[in-house]
């Protein structure tokens, strides 16, 4: 077993706290860790998996390099000319790294929150066995990992199962997948809730490398565009020049869910993905709802609200009642008011952090 962690995003819906120069991978937002350092100590060093340092590597846009070495010395960085999100990512460290054909990957977004780690190490220790041995008549799988639906939300994908097919394996509950349904409206989402079965898709994955690589070919043109330009530097540029950014859920996993080869495997984890300032507030424990006010869009905030923005680069956390009329993003944090020190130390952390690097 060897992990994948895929450091990009530019965190957008996060600003002014990530900024282009520190995405939200490499910001500590939940303690003095980073959430890319935090998803390497979740898997590495404990006995439920086999895994060193040794058996992981960081994809991330080249920019961002450095940073993940200092971040993580000692770690394999995998650098890519540019974003082009999930697929080629994934398809590069297919290709470049040098691992048994039957060896099972596991590929982590960087920047989720687990509370309730123990478990997800057992549950990924679960599914690499699925990936490995096969789960619900297919045999090596690509299993995909679905987090209970809560609500009607349009943030997440949507994993579609086929809950009579289902089997318990590996002390996991396992399906197989009829469909990936990207973001939904409103009022999808509220069928998709009514639906037994249905998860939110976290975006992780465990597969044989060969399972994955004849995907790549059979559903993509990756393999061929990347594969002879994988080892050189000049050649990937341009070969990347020619990629069309796709999510590996479009350009893969739909496919392969229609050609009965994906098994979803659920979890109960405590699971975040952090994506938005409201999932964030909840996971430092702060009240509100908050939104990315856009410059030189207008809004106000009332004395319920918190306001996070940037003065002299620094980050500021101010109240309400005023108005926003800002040249660049700025957070409106809804209902704030009442856990303003929450918010306070997050924002006094990540000052803190970023005087020091």
């Amino acid at each position: 077993m060897y992990v994948v962690i895929l450091a990009g995003g530019g965190g957008t819906r996060l600003w002014p706290l990530s900024r282009p120069e520190t995405p939200k991978p490499f910001l500590p937002l939940l303690g003095e860790r980073t959430l890319l350092q935090r998803t390497v100590d979740r898997v590495v060093g404990h006995p439920e998996l086999p895994l060193s340092l040794d058996d992981v590597v960081v994809v991330a846009d080249r920019r961002y390099a450095q940073l993940v070495r200092e971040q993580l010395p000692g770690v394999r960085i995998l650098g890519e000319p540019s974003g082009r999100n999930t697929a080629a990512a994934i398809a590069l460290a297919t290709m470049r790294l040098d691992r048994a054909e039957d060896e099972v990957m596991v590929v982590l977004p960087a920047d989720h929150a687990i509370e309730r780690e123990d478990v997800f190490r057992g549950v990924l220790a679960g599914a690499a066995r699925l990936a490995a041995g096969g789960a619900c008549g297919v045999e090596a799988p690509l299993v995909t990992l679905g987090i209970q639906v809560g609500h009607a939300a349009t943030e997440y994908g949507y994993l579609i199962p086929d809950i009579d097919a289902g089997e318990r394996v590996e002390g996991l509950r396992a399906y197989p997948l009829r469909a990936f349904e990207e973001k939904p409206s409103h009022d999808r989402a509220v069928v998709l809730l009514a639906q037994p079965g249905v998860a939110w898709n976290a975006g992780i994955f465990l597969w044989q490398r060969r399972a994955i690589l004849d995907a790549l070919a059979r559903y993509t043109s990756l393999t061929t565009l990347l594969g002879p330009f994988a080892a050189s530097e000049a050649g990937l540029a341009a070969a990347y020049d020619q990629v069309r950014p796709l999510s590996i859920d479009v350009a893969v996993m739909e496919g392969a869910a229609s050609d009965h080869r994906v098994v979803m495997a659920g979890m109960d984890v405590g699971w975040n993905d952090l994506g938005s300032w409201s999932a964030l507030l909840g996971a430092i424990g702060a009240a509100g709802q908050g939104s990315v006010v856009q410059p030189n869009e207008r809004a106000e905030a009332t004395a319920e609200d918190l306001v996070v923005e940037r003065a002299g680069g620094r980050l500021v956390v101010d109240a309400g009642p005023r108005g926003i009329l800002a040249s660049a993003p700025t957070a409106l944090l809804r209902g704030a008011a009442a856990t303003r020190p929450a918010v306070e130390a997050l924002v006094d952390r990540v000052n803190r952090w970023e005087e020091q690097s």
